[in-house]
């Protein structure tokens, strides 16, 4: 069974943006690059590896291209609500990262407007309570 096909949503949002390099992308898109040499510059990647996941977020909808030269033919890749509503995964991750993996300095990601960094939780939006303190139970769809 491929993952995208899966019962599971987390399996299927990672058949889709689970890699390194793909999350790197939606990261950088986040913060406001939209080109090609962009994101080539700012993540050191092959252009060929580049190619592959931008044509592959693009393929899932979490980037859209938009074409701003005919001649040379370029494009914009530019997020789309999918790629917005992933920054708080983003984020979430790079809050795991920061617990767990944090030796050495960091790069810190600070509110635009007032300056303060950005702690992010994850909260159930039924209950209120932290996901993660409270037993979870898996139902299999019928």
């Amino acid at each position: 069974m491929k993952l995208s096909d899966a019962p599971c949503p987390i399996a299927r949002g990672l058949a889709c943006a689970g890699d390194a390099w793909s999350m790197l992308i939606l990261r950088d898109a986040n913060t406001g690059l939209t080109r090609f040499d962009q994101f080539r510059k700012s993540l050191g990647i092959a252009p060929t590896i580049l190619t592959r996941r931008l044509e592959v977020l693009t393929e899932e909808g979490l980037l859209e291209k938009r074409r701003y030269s005919e001649r040379p033919p370029r494009d914009d890749y530019v997020l789309t609500a999918a790629g917005r509503d992933f920054l708080p995964v983003l984020f979430m991750l790079g809050a795991w990262g920061r617990k767990y993996r944090g030796k050495g300095k960091l790069t810190r990601f600070l509110d635009a407007e007032n300056g303060t960094e950005i702690a992010p939780i994850a909260v159930d939006s039924v209950t209120g309570e932290k996901i993660g303190t409270r037993p979870i139970r898996v139902v299999a769809p019928k």
